[in-house]
């Protein structure tokens, strides 16, 4: 291959590196030469540097720094980026993971430069338009060519949307990132060492319509503090920014009941949710994680909604909303947990990053010779 018959695979956020890390190794696996992009939508060491050396990814080629601004902004200051690269390198494809502001801009950026655009995680669909990650894979599905959805649920959301492009299903990456990966945290994280109880329920919440209502975090907060079973809480900066600004910290950080970490690495993620009773989160990749064998987790989920329905209809997850009430009576009724949890994920068995590099080969890198 050429150097303009490369695949440029971009990231941004934690989710799409530890996503994308099992894809980068199938491709350089098959020897498809590819650039590695870091876009910048969260570029401090804690959300972004220290992913890619725990999952031993190679260097990005190209780095950028987007300072925290307007969700408008940081949309439009991508798509100045990537354009300029993208004319730069002349990719002969563009894969994006998820459904953050910088995949939607770097699928605008290809899409306008006529280069096309494989979208990793595509389907996936909340029908709840209050959020952000919404219109941000709705309008990145549309102008995909090719599209990758975990699941059969997925793929019909796809094809009730008429997309254009082509619809592969090939499971999520996430469970290959699992299964690859938690061997090496088994013998390298001491985690489960630093934390003060014998069994803990696990629990992150960073989504803007969850901590940037102070109502919204305060019943969480509440609802951890009286939980039946002590918390461990990973903390996401946002979060903490948050519970200081509304005078939260202080009772947060005296709550016996609680136990806040600084923000953790995958390594050390993958054993709190190893070892934990049960995960209350407002994140999508952790309803996904959760059900991985090696995990096997029940999750209650933060929100109203969820674009993560084979999870629920699986017996892994639970919507409970934001109401501190329902919220500890969901958990007491868990941690009671009558029904066996399926053995099998409902988002594959780890081979979703191999398929998804052999399309890749036989649709893009053949096309080129």
């Amino acid at each position: 291959m050429e150097t303009h018959e490369r695949i440029m695979v971009v990231v941004g956020t934690r989710p799409e590196i530890i996503k994308m890390a099992p894809l980068i190794k199938a491709l350089q696996k098959m020897e498809i030469p590819l650039t590695f992009v870091h876009c910048g939508q969260h570029y401090d060491y804690v959300m972004s540097q220290r992913f890619i050396e725990e999952l031993e990814l190679p260097q990005p080629d190209y780095n950028y720094k987007v300072k925290a601004c307007s969700q408008g902004e940081q949309t439009a200051r991508i798509i100045a980026n990537m354009e300029r690269l993208l004319k730069k390198t002349k990719p002969s494809l563009v894969l994006v993971e998820g459904d953050t502001n910088g995949v939607l801009a770097t699928s605008i950026a290809a899409a306008k430069l006529g280069i096309p655009v494989g979208h990793v995680e595509a389907g996936l669909r909340s029908f709840d338009l209050r959020m952000p990650e919404e219109h941000n894979r709705r309008l990145t599905d549309h102008i995909s060519t090719y599209l990758f959805a975990p699941t059969k649920t997925a793929e019909n959301n796809l094809k009730r949307e008429s997309v254009l492009g082509k619809v592969y299903v090939t499971g999520n990456t996430v469970i290959d990132a699992v299964m690859q990966y938690i061997s090496k945290a088994e013998s390298k994280s001491k985690i489960v060492d630093t934390i003060k109880f014998e069994k803990f329920a696990l629990a992150t919440v960073h989504r803007a319509e969850n901590v940037d209502n102070p109502t919204v975090l305060r019943n969480l907060m509440e609802a951890f503090m009286e939980s039946p079973t002590p918390i461990v809480i990973p903390i996401h900066p946002r979060t903490k920014k948050r519970l200081r600004q509304n005078g939260m910290d202080a009772e947060v950080k005296k709550s016996k009941n609680l136990q806040i970490l600084p923000p953790v690495g995958y390594l050390d993620f993958l054993m709190l949710m190893k070892k934990c009773e049960i995960i209350l989160t407002d994140s999508g990749g952790i309803q996904e994680e959760a059900t991985a064998p090696q995990i096997r987790k029940r999750v209650l989920i933060l929100r109203s909604s969820t674009e993560r329905p084979e999870a629920v209809e699986a017996g892994f997850a639970k919507i409970v909303g934001t109401d501190k009430q329902n919220i500890l009576e969901a958990m007491r009724e868990t941690l009671k947990g009558q029904s066996k949890l399926p053995v099998d994920s409902p988002y594959g068995n780890g081979d979703s990053a191999k398929r998804i590099a052999e399309i890749i080969e036989s649709e893009v890198c053949h096309h080129h010779l």
